[in-house]
């Protein structure tokens, strides 16, 4: 028997190097963006309907995401459209994970988790959090965005403290030894649930 555990949280917040510590402790992991670049690399699935609904979003045989964003940019229902394609083989992307997966947890990072309504298909989710003062400083230091391109996605994204009032467990990442500590103790709780049932 398989748990199922969401694992989410806003841009910055460490979800990425959370995710590996679960994998450090014997979970299986899915990434849903890791999935959608599977979805739109070279002979990925997304691309043949990409192609025929935004030829000009496509490069060297994959989808190219800086022209997507400017498809959407230019065409309001451009983002409805990539969605209707991207979700249903993101679903089956994850349908064939936890298929072949045969770890006890399996973790299933997925950013808008909550937004999506993707937090009722998982038996427990874990959401990552820090202060929003760290959050901005982590996602500056990248050298990857501006604080107003930052400050556009944080607001398209469910409040940190909504998101940790919904999750079943909350994981402070402000060090890398805390969040291990934390991660650890989840893991022992639902391995003794597992056990139990």
């Amino acid at each position: 028997m398989n748990f199922l555990l969401g694992l989410t949280g806003s841009i910055g917040m460490g979800k990425s190097t959370t995710a590996q510590m679960f994998v450090d402790e014997g979970c299986a992991l899915w990434d849903a963006d890791a999935a959608v670049h599977r979805l739109y690399a070279v002979g990925g699935a997304a691309v043949d309907p990409m192609r025929a609904a935004f030829p000009d979003a496509i490069e060297d045989g994959a989808v190219n995401r800086v022209a997507l964003k400017r498809i959407i940019g230019e065409n309001p229902n451009a983002l409805k459209q990539i969605e209707q394609i991207v979700h249903p083989l993101v679903g089956q992307d994850r349908a064939q994970f936890k298929e072949a997966a045969i770890a006890d947890i399996l973790v299933f990072d997925v950013p808008l988790m909550f937004e999506t309504g993707g937090n009722a298909a998982m038996d427990a989710v874990a959401c990552v959090s820090v202060s929003s003062e760290v959050q901005q400083d982590r996602v500056l230091a990248r050298g990857t965005m501006t604080l107003a391109q930052f400050e556009q996605i944080r607001a398209k994204q469910m409040p940190n403290d909504e998101k940790c009032a919904q999750a079943d467990y909350v994981i402070q990442t402000d060090t890398l030894d805390q969040a291990r500590v934390q991660v650890r103790d989840i893991v022992a709780k639902i391995r003794a649930g597992l056990k139990d049932a």
